[in-house]
Formats: C-alpha cells, sequence, structure tokens
C-alpha cells in the first residue's frame, strides 16, 4: 500500500469522523433550539430577548408586590384604630332587681383606646355612664364589670 492510499483512507476516515460529529452536533442544536422554543412560547427571537423581557416584568411584579405591602400597611394602620374589640357583659347591678337587666359595653380599638356604656337598671330607674379609655387609662376608676368588659374584647 502506498502512502497516497494510506492519506487517502485516513483523510476518509476522518471526514467520516468529522461528518459524524457534525451530525451529533446538528442533532445536539436540534434539541437545544426545540428547548428555547418551548421556553420562548411568546415569539421573542432568542434567548437574550426573552430574558431581558423577563427581567423587565419581574421588575414590574417587584413594584407591584411594594405597592400592595404599602397598601397593607395602610390598611394595618385604619384597622388598629378601629373599634373591633367588642364585648358585652350582663349582670345584676343591685342584688334586689334580678335577671341580668344591667349590661356594660366595651368597644375599644388595638391599643385598648375607646368606650365603655353601662346602663345600670335599678328597680325604679336606669342610669346610663359612658367613660372614655386611652389606652387602657381611664380618668373615672371602672368598675369590676366594667373591667371585665375591657378583658373580654381584648381577649378576642
Amino acid at each position: 500500500m502506498s502512502t497516497t492510499a494510506i492519506l487517502a483512507i485516513a483523510s476518509a476516515a476522518l471526514a467520516v469522523m468529522a461528518a459524524s460529529g457534525a451530525a451529533v452536533a446538528l442533532l445536539f442544536l436540534r434539541r437545544i433550539r426545540a428547548g428555547q422554543l418551548t421556553v420562548l412560547a411568546d415569539g421573542k427571537a432568542d434567548l437574550v430577548d426573552f430574558s431581558v423581557s423577563l427581567q423587565a416584568r419581574i421588575d414590574d411584579l417587584h413594584k407591584t408586590v411594594d405597592e400592595i405591602a404599602s397598601a397593607l400597611t395602610r390598611v394595618d394602620k385604619r384597622f388598629d384604630g378601629a373599634l373591633a374589640n367588642v364585648a358585652l357583659i350582663r349582670y345584676d347591678a343591685y342584688g334586689d332587681s334580678g335577671g341580668q337587666q344591667s349590661a356594660t359595653v366595651a368597644m375599644l380599638d388595638s391599643s385598648r383606646s375607646g368606650i365603655l356604656l353601662s346602663a345600670i337598671q335599678g328597680r325604679d330607674y336606669a342610669r346610663i355612664y359612658l367613660k372614655e379609655l386611652d389606652r387602657g387609662n381611664c380618668a373615672i376608676k371602672l368598675s369590676p364589670e366594667e373591667e371585665e368588659a375591657v378583658r373580654r374584647a381584648m381577649a378576642r
């Protein structure tokens, strides 16, 4: 066998190996492109364009989340000031009236501020008392029933 024949066979083998390598590379490239087309369903030209648009959408999402968090903070502040803690206590103010005709209603916000409304029913009269609480403090001493109403309202 001559040197030329050996070189021709080696060149042919090398060409077959190169063609096989190119065919394998082409298959890998087709798989990558198919995966890219799956990701790029919205018609972007390539992954770079898609990544840029995805980052813009993520930035918009972060902005929206920040706006929602800010709105929730405002709602929390408004809710904390609402008279959301309410309790009603019924009792006999005087042992002779019977039927638990007297009552105290506590209407408080989250900082124990609000009002206490007590209706005291006697045999021959009815009295209504209104007391204001500011962070749990009252200028007038609370009755045990009023203290119980505050305790129950804040326990909810």
